[in-house]
């Protein structure tokens, strides 16, 4: 059961105690998701979204080629690895290999700073909240990896965007693609299928 902050303000007090008593029974932080040292994990999803889900990204095809730019530099320098990708108008999803997620997760904090900032100028829109921030959960499994991969590449299709991932040239879907071949792809999204994955961070059944 995941609540993320906007939607916890409207929450009403007794709501608010029966999440917090749940967490508590399932052994689950209080907070969602959390960011844990790594405890051994070096692969990564990382979200995050437009405050509200406004979409401020997609503002402008000029805008999201900027922000895909600036993303990837930053996930480039400071992950070890990045798998897949994908930005879209209102969020954005990564899956990386580092050490260190949680210097990720505040380069991507000051990346949000910095666009926030840029935006709002432009936009004439002084102290508007542009980013709800960047989360991370761990990969746990080889099949939790490998539906991960799938989802961040169908993303653009499953929120209607695109008809087709290659379709959406915000992603590494296409690269993907390439490296890996459509049938060995193809092969993979059936193996893993991404079911109702994304419904919620604390989906036991990954």
């Amino acid at each position: 059961m995941s609540v993320p902050r906007y939607l916890w303000r409207t929450l009403t007090p007794e709501q608010r105690k029966e999440l917090l008593a749940w967490r508590v029974e399932q052994e689950r932080p209080w907070h969602s998701p959390p960011h844990r040292p790594n405890f051994g994990h070096k692969r990564f999803h990382i979200t995050a979204a437009c405050f509200e889900h406004k979409d401020l990204i997609g503002f402008s095809p000029e805008r999201m080629d900027s922000f895909s730019y600036e993303l990837l530099a930053v996930l480039s320098e400071k992950s070890e690895n990045l798998f897949a990708w994908c930005v879209l108008p209102n969020h954005y999803h990564a899956l990386v290999e580092t050490s260190d997620i949680l210097g990720v997760i505040r380069e991507l904090g000051k990346l949000h700073g910095r666009t926030a900032y840029h935006w709002n100028g432009e936009d004439q829109q002084r102290g508007r909240k542009v980013f709800f921030r960047a989360a991370e959960r761990a990969m746990r499994t080889e099949r939790h990896y490998f539906a991960t991969l799938n989802y961040v590449h169908h993303n653009p299709v499953h929120h209607g965007y695109a008809d087709k991932w290659i379709d959406w040239r915000w992603s590494s879907a296409t690269q993907y693609l390439e490296q890996m071949g459509s049938a060995e792809a193809k092969q993979i999204w059936l193996n893993y299928p991404i079911a109702d994955y994304g419904r919620g961070w604390d989906d036991p059944s990954l």
